[in-house]
């Protein structure tokens, strides 16, 4: 069973922010990788908390961190998920990459 992971929103339009914080699956030394992603939709604080809930309990993401210019920032184990997978995750929810 994984921890609870806490989510929040990035308040700056700047400078990315935690979306997503996940707690490590295990003690094992994972694969993880780490991109930038650039996705339409997020317009505010809202959009970032449905952005946070189209992430929640995704497997192997560790963190998200976003902001309102529409970078999200993604640390998962490219052992449990991928990328597109991510992309997936998010364009179920009204997100789109770009």
């Amino acid at each position: 069973m994984h921890g609870r992971r806490a989510l929040s929103a990035d308040r700056h339009p700047v400078e990315p922010g935690p979306v997503f914080d996940g707690a490590p699956v295990s003690s094992a030394p994972m694969a993880l990788r780490s991109e930038t992603l650039h996705i339409s939709g997020i317009r505010c604080e809202r959009c970032v908390n449905r952005l946070a809930a189209a992430l929640r309990g995704h497997e192997g993401l560790e963190s998200a961190n976003a902001n309102l210019m529409g970078q999200v920032t993604v640390e998962f184990d490219d052992e449990q998920t991928s990328r597109d997978e991510l992309v997936t995750a998010m364009a179920k929810s009204g997100f789109r990459e770009i």
